[in-house]
C-alpha cells in the first residue's frame, strides 16, 4: 500500500520558521518600521531585514512608504491573505479541518474606550471611528480626533459612509487632539505616519497600534479619482477592524 504523499505548503515552510513568526506576531497587533522590529525581536537590522523580504516575496508582508519620512516604512501584516493560506494548509492536512470565518460581534464584558489618530481628523480617523462604532452597535465607547484638524469633513468621508455603510455624518466636525487630553483610552490607534510622530501620551498606559495608512485626501483630483481612493480606505479600515474586534480586551493590573 502506498501512502499520498502532500507537498508542504509553502505558508507552513515559510511561517514555521522562528524569526518569521516572531515578526508575524508582532506585526500582527501593529505596523512597524525595521527598527521598531529590531528593538522589539532583539536581532539584528540585516536579519531582521532579510527575512522581512522573505515575507513580503511570500505575500504575507506588505511595506507602505512613510508619509512622515521617506526614508522609511512600515510593514503590515496582511491578515486576510494569511487567513487564506492558513485555512489551505489545514485542508492539504485534511479536508475536516478547513476553516470558517470567525464571528465577528463584539460583547465587551467591561466598558472599553478606543481614539483614532490622524493629522485632518477629515477622513481616515473619522472613517475608522464610524465603523467601529457601526461594528461593535455602539458598545464601545470611540473618538477619533487631529493633530491639525481641518475645518470640515472631505466630501469623500461623507459619500463614502453614506453610500457604502449607511452612516450620515450630518454636522459632524474634525475634533482637536487637545481636547481629549484629559480622557482615558484602552486602545489608541494612529492612523497616520505624522500624526503618530506628535500624538500625545495618555495615562493609564493604553495598548498603541499604528496603522500606516495613506491619506486619500492628499493629492486632488477629479471626482471620479478621489472616489475611489476614499472607497478602498474605507475598505481597508473596515478589514483592520474586523481583525481588530477579538483582540479588543481591558487590561488588567
Amino acid at each position: 500500500m502506498t501512502s499520498t504523499r502532500q507537498a508542504v505548503p509553502p505558508f507552513v515552510h515559510l511561517a514555521a520558521h522562528p524569526l518569521r513568526w516572531q515578526l508575524l506576531t508582532e506585526l500582527s497587533d501593529s505596523d512597524y518600521r525595521v527598527r521598531e522590529l529590531v528593538a522589539r525581536v532583539g536581532e539584528p537590522q540585516n536579519l531582521i531585514s532579510y527575512h522581512l523580504r522573505l515575507l513580503r516575496d511570500g505575500g504575507l508582508v506588505t511595506a507602505t512608504r512613510s508619509s512622515h519620512d521617506g526614508r522609511d516604512s512600515y510593514y503590515h501584516l496582511d491578515l486576510d491573505h494569511s487567513a487564506e493560506l492558513l485555512a489551505g494548509a489545514g485542508t492539504v492536512l485534511h479536508p475536516a479541518l478547513r476553516m470558517t470565518p470567525a464571528p465577528t460581534a463584539f460583547e465587551p464584558s467591561t466598558p472599553f474606550a478606543v481614539l483614532f489618530v490622524c493629522t485632518g481628523n477629515s477622513a481616515r480617523s473619522a472613517i475608522a471611528e464610524e465603523l467601529l462604532r457601526l461594528r461593535t452597535g455602539g458598545r464601545v465607547e470611540v473618538f477619533s480626533a487631529g493633530s491639525n484638524p481641518k475645518p470640515v469633513m472631505h466630501t469623500d468621508t461623507v459619500r463614502v459612509l453614506r453610500q457604502e455603510y449607511g452612516i450620515d455624518l450630518a454636522g459632524r466636525l474634525p475634533r482637536r487632539l487637545d481636547t481629549l487630553a484629559d480622557h482615558r483610552f484602552d486602545a489608541v490607534i494612529t492612523l497616520c505616519d505624522k500624526a503618530r510622530e506628535v500624538c500625545p501620551d495618555f495615562g493609564d498606559d493604553p495598548r498603541w497600534i499604528h496603522w500606516s495608512i495613506p491619506d486619500p485626501a492628499a493629492s486632488h483630483g477629479s471626482d471620479d479619482d478621489m472616489y475611489p481612493r476614499f472607497q478602498a480606505t474605507a475598505a481597508e479600515i473596515d478589514t483592520r477592524i474586523r481583525y481588530l474586534l477579538p483582540t479588543l480586551t481591558k487590561r488588567t493590573a
